[in-house]
């Protein structure tokens, strides 16, 4: 997807979501449940320009709609990427609150979810530097979307789900600032 956005530059965004995806949710494990659906390239990358919150929000309408409708085995999950649009990460967060309320005004609470990342996220009562952040620190700002169903069949064959955060704390601490930034030295392909 690209709302007038140039070609070349929504596939250098999408390649380094992947390129993030895979070395570092998927190579760190930090999301067990992120491989699958990218083995079976179930993931929709959608990329827009909007630069406003009305603007995304519209976007952002429209993505939860096609994941609603669309078929589980074609588009499990999407990540809506917006480079232009809250890249503040106070007026993000502030965002998330229409976005719940977007998603449970069109119908989908209960059927779908929205996780967030941002390149500065920042956990409730941590420093902006400490690394347990990065678990959530994406290479744009963007919307995770996701099915509750899949969410529940997932968490249903993974029996430590609850200590997926804890896991991630202890990698993230043992790899470092030095290791995470190692991670991205690679451009991605």
């Amino acid at each position: 997807m690209s709302d007038e956005g140039d070609e070349g530059d929504e596939g250098e965004i999408v390649a380094a979501t992947r390129h993030w995806l895979e070395v570092a949710v998927i190579g760190l494990n930090l999301c067990p449940f992120a491989k699958a659906v990218h083995v079976k390239q179930q993931i929709r990358y959608a990329v827009t320009q909007a630069s406003s919150e009305g603007e995304l929000l519209a976007v952002l309408r429209d993505e939860l709609s096609v994941l609603a409708k669309a078929d589980a085995n074609e588009i499990d999950t999407t990540l809506l990427i917006h480079p232009q649009a809250l890249t503040d990460f106070i007026d993000y967060t502030a965002f998330l609150r229409k976005a719940d309320r977007l998603l449970r005004s069109q119908g989908h609470e209960g059927m779908l979810q929205i996780a967030s990342f941002h390149p500065a996220y920042e956990f409730a009562g941590s420093s902006p530097d400490d690394i347990e952040n990065c678990s959530n620190r994406s290479p744009f700002p963007m919307l995770h979307l996701l099915r509750e169903d899949s969410i529940e069949r997932a968490v249903a064959v993974f029996p430590d789900a609850g200590e997926i955060y804890e896991r991630n704390i202890e990698t993230l601490r043992r790899l470092g600032h030095t290791g995470w930034q190692r991670l991205f030295m690679q451009d991605p392909v």
